[in-house]
């Protein structure tokens, strides 16, 4: 098959997990590309919208057979933004993941796969990224494997969004313990948006890395 990989930002922190996939899908013997901006997508059977940040037109999306993207939660539940962030803030590490077809509407178009990933609640940042991505790469490649049998399925339920997290989401509450916070901790990005906390009129920053 002509496969298309596309993640719409060079820098991402997906891209090395990007070219896996390729690598991955290449060795099945399909032809992949990947590309880093829409207006690279060519013609084919399938591409993969990984770690887009953009919305992708209609007009692109008919360029391909299947668009198919792989979203952390239980669709119709958790649409939207940082799903996976948002679950593990809520204290949860059993963490749902659905292979979609994408559409014009956000995050609504049938599914194909389904699967959880289970966390133990000591992963940190970069941990639950990696454990994530390693998640799609699976998902992806068995949607390649199984692309004769797989039906589309129609999302059913009480759909559900998460909010983009800001800057303000990554501040916490000193009142609290580090017990209590340790979740918020997990899901900080040290590098770009770490904890903070302000105290007498000063702002404080707080990076969290294990042994």
């Amino acid at each position: 098959m002509r496969i298309t990989i596309l993640t719409d930002n060079k820098n991402s922190w997906f891209v090395e997990y990007g070219e896996k996939l390729e690598k991955v899908l290449r060795q099945k013997n399909h032809q992949v590309e990947y590309v880093f901006n829409k207006n690279e997508i060519k013609q084919g059977d399938i591409c993969f919208l990984l770690s887009c940040s953009n919305i992708i037109e209609k007009s692109f999306l008919d360029l391909n057979k299947n668009n198919i993207v792989v979203h952390a939660s239980d669709l119709p539940k958790g649409k939207g933004f940082a799903p996976l962030q948002w679950q593990i803030f809520e204290g949860k590490n059993d963490i749902p993941i659905t292979l979609f077809e994408a559409v014009e509407a956000v995050d609504a178009g049938p599914y194909y796969i389904k699967s959880v990933i289970h966390y133990n609640g000591t992963e940190l940042y970069d941990e639950l990224r990696e454990i994530l991505s390693e998640k799609i790469i699976e998902m992806c490649a068995e949607f390649v494997d199984r692309y004769d049998e797989l039906k589309p399925i129609e999302q059913k339920g009480v759909e559900s969004f998460y909010k983009r997290r800001t800057i303000k989401d990554d501040e916490i509450d000193i009142e609290k313990s580090i017990k209590e916070l340790f979740n918020h901790f997990r899901i900080a990005d040290n590098q770009r948006f770490p904890v903070f906390f302000n105290y007498l009129g000063n702002k404080y920053i707080i990076k969290i890395e294990k042994e």
